[in-house]
């Protein structure tokens, strides 16, 4: 069966990342670190995973009539997603993030969203007919929320799963859950949306199932390196994560979505793409920066194959 098109709505952006020791405290200066520019956002990074890992990419999404604008689109194109639907802003930059990562690849990061913040519903109305036929669409919280609304409502009617990462975390209207039929939150924005602390295994599930309750049809709640719980009408299972040595986890979450909407496109059974997404995260937090972590279809099924 030939793959569906997978649809990303969402945020791209221009990442500043500096390698230190450790993070900066507030008023603290500290020396000595690598600096790398890459491309970045939440809807980029996902775009370029999904494409990395062998889907066929739609990004819709607003970017400055800069620089940083133009160095994007080129590399969108180099990985081969279609940028039909990226739209030029005049009155905004390109969205940018400053990244702090520290020795043991933790970080802190700043955005300013720019153009992304003028995503809007009229945009994406605009790219209706990218939607048709679509198997997969992914969109994440980069961009205004009445945006992500409207993504949501017409993949819906257009027959595509919708998977909604709510990160970075906010809270969310159930006429939107309703709409979603796969929400992958981590561990701290299904803090946020549920009010239960995320530290077992139970607490996981019992998320994980208020999630449900509130319309979501599956919820895929990522525990980093332990894996995913992933929660359905019929059971809850946590599909175990790969052992890795991290070096920056920057991007990470960004990756096993990108790679699930594609494992999903394809056809592959609930179980078996949370492992494909599981082992492109475990790949990516091996390396620096967001989009250069993406793994390539090739890597992905190696490290499946070496377990």
């Amino acid at each position: 069966m030939k793959p569906q098109r997978i649809v990303i709505v969402g945020s791209s952006g221009t990442d500043m990342i500096i390698k230190l020791d450790r993070i900066p405290r507030p008023g603290e200066t500290l020396l000595g670190g690598e600096f790398h520019i890459t491309g970045g956002g939440k809807g980029a990074n996902q775009a370029v995973s999904a494409a990395r890992a062998g889907g066929n990419v739609a990004f819709v999404a607003r970017l400055g009539q800069d620089e940083f604008g133009d160095q994007a689109i080129t590399a969108f194109v180099k990985e081969r997603v279609n940028v039909d639907h990226i739209y030029r802003d005049r009155k905004a930059s390109t969205g940018v993030a400053l990244i702090f990562v520290d020795k043991h690849g933790e970080n802190s990061i700043g955005v300013a969203p720019g153009a992304n913040g003028r995503l809007s519903p009229a945009d994406l109305k605009k790219a209706r007919k990218i939607f048709t036929g679509a198997g997969v669409m992914v969109v994440q919280l980069e961009i205004p929320l009445e945006t992500v609304q409207t993504a949501a409502l017409l993949a819906a009617k257009s027959g595509a799963r919708v998977i909604l990462n709510p990160a970075p975390a906010r809270a969310l209207p159930d006429d939107l859950l309703r709409h979603v039929s796969i929400l992958t939150p981590n561990e701290t924005e299904a803090e946020l949306l549920t009010g239960i602390k995320v530290d077992s295994d139970s607490a996981a599930a019992k998320a994980a199932s208020v999630l449900r309750a509130r319309g979501v049809q599956t919820v895929i709640l990522t525990l980093g390196a332990r894996g995913a719980l992933v929660a359905t009408s019929d059971s809850a299972q946590i599909v175990p994560g790969f052992k890795v040595t991290a070096v920056d986890t920057t991007g990470a979450g960004d990756v096993f979505n990108g790679a699930l909407a594609v494992a999903l496109a394809e056809g592959q059974p609930l179980i078996d793409a949370v492992r494909f997404a599981n082992a492109a995260a475990a790949i990516s937090v091996t390396r620096l920066g967001a989009q250069p972590s993406c793994p390539s279809r090739r890597e992905v099924q190696k490290v499946l194959k070496s377990v």
